[in-house]
């Protein structure tokens, strides 16, 4: 059962995280419903990866957060909030420890995989 703990705090965190931003991402389209760009993932991303920032840095800094809240927040909330602010997480931390090469790697990796990918599926399916 204690295997079992980590995942299903993920799992509950992750849950409220993707509610979380199906509703605010709404939201920010009906305060701006003459757009068509997509500013509501955009907020989502942005206050999602400043989220992960000050959550992370109170983890890292001051030590604070059990292993179970820090799987249900950063790992739950934060990844079913938005895998953007993991992979600005993650990138930043490459850069804090002078792994610039393997940043600029990830960025392109992901970038160039996850547009690929999007390109991919939806080609495969026109055809």
């Amino acid at each position: 059962m204690q295997a079992l703990r980590p995942i299903l705090l993920a799992g509950l965190g992750g849950f409220i995280g993707s509610a979380g931003r199906y509703l605010i991402g709404g939201w920010v389209h009906r305060l701006v419903p003459l757009t068509t760009f997509p500013i509501g993932t955009l907020f989502v991303n942005a206050s999602g990866c400043f989220l992960i920032g000050l959550l992370g840095g109170l983890v890292e800094v001051r030590q604070m957060f059990g292993p179970d809240l820090r799987v249900f927040l950063l790992i739950g909330v934060l990844g079913g909030f938005t895998t953007f602010s993991s992979f600005a997480y993650e990138t930043l931390a490459l850069t804090r420890d002078a792994e610039f090469a393997r940043a600029l790697l990830n960025i392109a990796a992901q970038m160039i995989l996850g547009l690929g990918a999007a390109w991919l599926g939806y080609a495969w399916v026109r055809s």
